[in-house]
């Protein structure tokens, strides 16, 4: 059984578990674009990382979702209005081409990140996250909900973070826009 909670509802070590001890997730920490004008990810060891995302889920509404699996922490969703992903902001080319969007409305809000741990893939979790992500930013006022999937027949590492389209469209979202050859800006309008 999949259950999906704001991530203020559990504990931080419930999401360090998912992030794990090595890789992709534990290097990020979700900051990639999160990041302020003139910060470098560099300059920001994944300690500092760390709190700063401890910060950010403990806020009202919090950063993102966490799914757990018959009880265990297994997936992270970030999820909020479109202006807190600073580096989403700042982007030059995507999600923008060939759009005219205000990107300061802060009644769009953005999937950035889907993450499912270690020995929980396949199982449906990113699929329970993107329609929590849904309902989560329905019921916290958003008029719109974004995400910026890879194009990929079959999941590659970087698709893993950011969701695929059937992730997204079977929670609702549409294609938009295909800023690029392997992107593309799905949406969901409420």
């Amino acid at each position: 059984m999949i259950s999906v909670v704001p991530a203020n509802e559990a504990s931080f070590d419930d999401l360090q578990t998912i992030l794990g001890t090595r890789g992709e997730g534990w290097l990020c920490q979700c900051q990639r674009y999160k990041l302020g004008p003139g910060e470098a990810f560099r300059n920001f060891g994944v300690q500092e990382r760390a709190q700063r995302l401890r910060e950010q889920t403990r806020a009202e509404p919090s950063s993102g979702l966490i799914a757990f699996a018959d009880g265990e922490p297994a997936g992270w969703c970030a999820v909020q209005p479109r202006p807190a992903f600073t580096g989403l902001v700042r982007v030059f080319k995507v999600p923008w081409e060939g759009r005219d969007e205000d990107k300061a409305d802060e009644s769009v809000w953005a999937v950035m990140c889907l993450f499912t741990r270690a020995g929980f893939r396949r199982r449906g979790i990113s699929r329970a996250l993107a329609r929590a992500a849904v309902d989560y930013a329905r019921s916290h006022g958003a008029r719109a909900l974004e995400g910026y999937p890879m194009r990929a027949e079959r999941p590659v590492p970087e698709a893993m973070h950011v969701g695929t389209e059937s992730v997204f469209a079977d929670a609702g979202l549409a294609v938009v826009a295909r800023p690029g050859k392997r992107r593309a800006v799905m949406r969901i309008d409420f």
